[in-house]
């Protein structure tokens, strides 16, 4: 069973709709073809009208747990991370999930899985960044002077 299209006020709209063309005298069949639903549809929202009235045909909440960390702490969340990890007294400056959790704990006294604090993230436009690997010993100028002189030195020359 898919969730059908429209805004819960859309919806609500349309049921309201059917049933106030069902006391015109409308067929449940005609009017489950004018709103493209089934008649079946039809016939249920007429049940709930008869047995709950009017506060039938409102929309019902979402179903599902409410967010542990609400929306107006997202934005304070984001200035936490922004302020760096070393701002919260890890020893580098490099964000993991479970420092993230580790913040939401003190700040907010919220306990987090590492899914919800990586979907906290998401909501304020962070991103998973994985630092590049290199030596210690690299040096740039020799690299940059293999890829533009030696590199093309020893590639195959197509005629």
């Amino acid at each position: 069973m898919t969730r059908p299209v429209g805004t819960k006020e859309e919806l609500e709209a349309r049921r309201r709709r059917a049933v106030a063309m069902l006391e015109l005298g409308h067929s449940p069949y005609e009017i489950a073809e004018l709103e493209g639903v089934t008649p079946w549809s039809v016939y249920r929202w007429k049940e709930m009208y008869l047995t709950e009235g009017s506060d039938g045909l409102s929309s019902k909440p979402h179903p599902g747990s409410s967010p542990k960390l609400p929306k107006e702490d997202l934005a304070a969340l984001a200035d936490l991370a922004g302020a760096g990890p070393q701002a919260h007294g890890f020893e580098t400056d490099r964000w993991t999930l479970d420092r993230i959790r580790a913040v939401i704990k003190t700040e907010f006294g919220v306990s987090v899985s590492r899914t919800t604090a990586w979907r906290y993230m998401q909501r304020i436009d962070w991103s998973c960044q994985k630092p590049q690997r290199r030596a210690r010993e690299r040096d740039e100028a020799a690299v940059e002077e293999w890829l533009t002189e030696t590199v093309p030195a020893i590639e195959k020359k197509h005629d």
